[in-house]
């Protein structure tokens, strides 16, 4: 039986070196690579590296391989595609599989109301049709987004986000009228039910009063679960009010489910948690199993865009899409179901860490998206940004990949088919990496 981690080079290892050296010269320094592994393959939660070397992959490809990397069942649908038809164009002529798709994406979308598809190469671009259909749709032209969101790093999607500088110093001027207010990390007062929702009660108390007319916005854009901002829950009150908020004042609301949608909370979408119905759904990361798609689905009466008025030559490309309709037989049959249970072990487990060491902070998430702070000190709480690089760091070498999101926070997005075993030795890992690294709280 085959061992994960096996580490048997330092790393990068010797293949890995001579390919990191050609990478330095010839791609791009914008990719935001934190530590030198180069891969070679990969099976359900495991990747092999090009020196051989396994790893425990707790970022399925930052919440991408949703089914785990190369599974069989979506590995025969892409290559029975491929052997048929790679590519005719979605926009200008017809094929089976992206009509499949549609219509299981439609009728498979939350809440009651008749729906549309449009399909996209990748999450940005889900989020710039978004965008581009709200101010169709409504003839307003301004959007409201939230501090700590990531939407993409087109222009739009860019000019919607509102999580690092790094994402925008330098690129102006963005997208016009576009406005961002706070999202309610650790807000209280919206577990209430909706009708009490502080946070958006201020949304039209200040913005809507002062800078942004209520009857001038076309859509507000939300994460249901904020992602790269830190794998934030909202209050149980705060997406019922959002959407009532957008209702009253003829505003669309837009969910972007990009990393919390397709199952990795343990449901489909996110907003179902909450009993929610978006005008629109943006999605991507992990709707094809690795495969380059996204998609929008909105209400068939808000998507009432001209022929002509938007395209894209590869979006719905047939191979993406029976990757896509793979991807959804697996979650329907178990792995949807597995990412809640699971995702309520790692949290529990990593509640049992909290215990033992000072340095870990909040422990939040649904499902297997799941994150966990690393801080200086929990009262008064100060986060640890160092300390989370050199655990994440760490744990590479020890053969468990991981990322960070937020301020200091580890995120948990492995292949919603991890096992309950490799849920265990993904923990035992961090918990050695902590120990190694200094942090125990030795007053237990």
């Amino acid at each position: 039986m085959m061992t994960v981690p096996d580490i048997r080079t330092a790393l990068p290892g010797p293949k890995a070196q001579a390919l990191l050296l050609r990478d330095a010269k010839y791609v791009s320094p914008s990719y935001t690579r934190v530590y030198p592994l180069v891969v070679e393959s990969g099976s359900g939660a495991v990747i092999r590296d090009v020196d051989g070397n396994l790893f425990l992959d707790f970022t399925a490809g930052i919440a991408v391989a949703s089914t785990g990397h190369c599974h069989p069942h979506v590995v025969a649908a892409i290559k029975d595609q491929a052997e048929k038809l790679i590519h005719m164009s979605g926009t200008d002529f017809y094929y089976a599989p992206q009509i499949d798709l549609s219509q299981r994406l439609a009728e498979g979308g939350p809440g009651t109301s008749a729906k549309r598809v449009f399909f996209t190469n990748s999450g940005a671009e889900a989020l710039e049709a978004a965008l581009k259909l709200a101010r169709w749709h409504t003839g307003r032209t301004r959007a409201v987004a939230f501090f700590g969101a990531f939407h993409g790093r087109t222009y739009g999607a860019m000019s919607l986000s509102g999580s690092k500088l790094v994402h925008r110093r330098g690129f102006s001027p963005l997208v016009p009228d576009i406005h961002h207010v706070p999202y309610p990390r650790g807000c209280h007062g919206c577990d209430a039910p909706a009708a009490g929702c502080e946070c958006v009660r201020n949304i039209e108390d200040t913005l809507f009063r002062r800078t942004a007319p209520p009857e001038e916005v076309a859509a507000v854009f939300v994460e249901p679960i904020q992602g790269e901002g830190g794998y934030y829950v909202p209050p149980k009150g705060f997406l019922p009010a959002l959407r009532e908020m957008c209702t009253r004042n003829g505003i669309l609301l837009v969910a972007d489910e990009v990393q919390s949608g397709m199952g990795r909370t343990g449901k489909m979408y996110a907003v179902e948690h909450w009993g929610v119905e978006p005008d629109i759904i943006c999605l991507a990361k992990g709707i094809a199993s690795g495969m380059p798609l996204g998609a929008i689905i909105a209400r068939d009466e808000v998507m009432d865009w001209p022929s002509g008025s938007h395209a894209s030559t590869f979006g719905g490309n047939p191979i993406s899409c029976r990757a896509a309709l793979a991807t959804l037989d697996l979650l329907h049959a178990g792995y949807m179901a597995n990412a809640a249970e699971r995702g309520e072990q790692l949290k529990k487990r990593l509640l049992d860490l909290q215990k033992r060491y000072s340095e870990i902070g909040e422990v939040r998430g649904l499902g297997l998206m799941v994150a966990m702070d690393v801080v200086k000190s929990r009262e008064p709480y100060s986060f640890a940004p160092a300390l989370r690089d050199a655990v994440v760091e760490a744990a590479f070498r020890s053969g468990l990949l991981l990322l960070g999101c937020g301020e200091s926070a580890l995120r948990f997005c492995p292949p919603l088919c991890i096992t309950a075993e490799q849920v265990e030795t993904a923990v035992r890992l961090l918990d050695d990496v902590l120990s190694a690294l200094g942090t125990k709280n030795h007053a237990e």
